[in-house]
């Protein structure tokens, strides 16, 4: 049940996430890091006028935020996705298919010959 200081807010996939006032978010900020280090890893979600505007999630999955960001081929991202989900849970492991789904990564096989310009198909003139 919403308080005055939480707002429900919709994404537009139609999920609703809580949002904190900002003057009540700075007051939970040591609960927060405690919740943190015992592996919870829901991120606090705060904002003026029921609006997000900022999110508080731990370190370690900033860093793999961040470096998705920057990883083109998709493979450090996942390495660090998995770990973070295995670390909080280690019953909680995920197919790699179902990882890959979630980042749009396409892991079809590919044939090296393609790749060197090789192939047994490929005659050379």
């Amino acid at each position: 049940m919403p308080t005055d200081d939480e707002t429900p807010y919709l994404l537009p996939d139609g999920d609703r996430v809580w949002v904190i006032k900002t003057s009540v978010a700075a007051e939970l900020l040591s609960q927060m890091l405690e919740r943190f280090r015992l592996g919870h890893a829901d991120p606090l979600i705060f904002g003026d006028a029921g609006q997000p505007e900022a999110v508080v999630v731990p370190f370690e999955l900033w860093q793999a935020l961040d470096t998705r960001v920057f990883d083109e081929e998709g493979f450090d991202t996942t390495h660090a996705l998995t770990r973070h989900r295995l670390k909080n849970d280690p019953s909680n492991s995920i197919p790699l298919e179902d990882i890959a789904a979630e980042l749009g990564l396409d892991l079809s096989p590919i044939d090296d010959a393609e790749l060197h310009g090789t192939s047994p198909n490929r005659r050379d003139s």
